[in-house]
């Protein structure tokens, strides 16, 4: 029988295996369970169980084939030069294929889709094969000796301060870039190059924007004209509570138009001119008013007009302007009111601007405040 302390605990840390110091009798019964661990009470997890320890280790064969190990290092070396081919393809392919804007459209999809194919093929060549001979770099010629580390105080002794700067020491010579020139030096060409299409592929992401988020076609005697239809507008065609989508005349022939018209949209909206503060009366014609339709938090368009309180909503972010306010922002993330664009008739009674924006349109950003 195991005895136990006045505690409770049995001899050995609380566990006993059943062995051959016990009787014939319990031998028998507990014959099936030789060696197991002894519990407290009936179902009971046992207190501690033995340190199983580590399996056996099991080497591979470049650790004991030398042959081996010349083999699996040339691979991770072609992987490395595979890496950097995919590098080499990329940068000529970007500058090889050209869209020229004189192709047919047939023809430029062709190429967009051929330099897509080559930048993809060569960048997946560049990126894969570099991971992939650092992966194999590991599991075959890197040591994969089990190692147990126990848990200790954040900070050691002054020994083992040393120990750890040994160890580190010792994983930086494991690694084998000093004895094998090869891989390091096909690694190091590797890395070199993939830097490269992240140059030229930022550097070319378009022209510098100038002063083109800040400018709009509108000038002084543009007409307004509705949106998509491109018919001018006339103060008579606008009741109070009417609104209508504006662009400026001729901007399907501009240089860019779809640009151009991101930063054009207007909307505007007649109001009883007593309703309209100074501030407003100042671009309106007739208490019309004309605001930019881009919003100043993100540049979604504010299209949603509430014609009891003259709110302008933008959908988005829920900002909300004050028509009669001159569109300053009474909710919402925006900062900036929507840009006022001034108005008048020209002889023929249709609505012209008077000027361009005063103020930048579209969202607001560290130069802008």
């Amino acid at each position: 029988m195991s005895t136990h302390d006045p505690n409770g605990s049995a001899g050995d840390g609380g566990l006993e295996r059943h062995g051959e110091g016990h009787g014939e009798e319990h031998g028998e019964e507990h014959g099936a369970d030789h060696g197991a661990l002894e519990r407290r009470g009936e179902g009971a997890v046992p207190e501690r169980f033995d340190n199983p320890g580590l399996p056996e280790h099991q080497h591979r064969v470049s650790d004991v084939d030398p042959r081996a190990a010349r083999r699996a290092e040339r691979q991770v070396a072609l992987m490395f030069g595979l890496s950097a081919l995919g590098t080499i393809i990329t940068t000529i392919a970007y500058y090889a294929v050209q869209l020229d804007e004189d192709l047919s459209f047939d023809a430029y999809l062709g190429r967009v889709q051929l330099s897509n194919f080559l930048l993809g093929f060569g960048l997946f060549l560049a990126l894969f094969f570099v991971g992939a001979g650092a992966i194999h770099w590991a599991k075959t010629l890197m040591p994969d000796d089990e190692r147990v580390e126990y848990r200790h105080l954040q900070r050691g002794t002054e020994e083992q301060r040393s120990d750890a700067v040994r160890i580190l020491k010792e994983g930086a010579a494991e690694t084998g870039l000093g004895r094998r020139p090869l891989l390091r030096n096909s690694l190091l060409g590797a890395m070199a190059l993939i830097p490269l299409p992240a140059i030229f592929l930022l550097r070319d992401t378009g022209p510098m924007p100038g002063k083109a988020l800040s400018t709009t076609v509108w000038k002084k005697g543009t007409r307004l004209t509705l949106d998509p239809t491109g018919e001018p507008i006339k103060a008579e065609d606008l009741t109070i509570g009417s609104i209508a989508h504006i662009m400026p005349e001729g901007i399907e022939e501009t240089e860019h138009p779809l640009d151009e018209r991101a930063k054009a949209a207007v909307l505007v909206v007649r109001l009883n001119p007593q309703d309209l503060a100074s501030e407003s009366e100042a671009g309106a014609f007739a208490g019309i008013v004309a605001y930019s339709k881009i919003c100043t938090h993100m540049g979604c368009p504010v299209a949603l007009y509430e014609q009891q309180t003259h709110h302008l909503l933008c959908p988005c972010h829920q900002s909300t302007f004050d028509l009669t306010e001159n569109c300053k922002v009474i909710f919402g993330p925006a900062k900036r009111p929507l840009p006022q664009l001034p108005i008048t008739v020209d002889d023929e009674g249709y609505l012209v601007a008077r000027d361009g924006f005063s103020q930048a349109v579209g969202p607001s950003f560290w130069e802008r405040g």
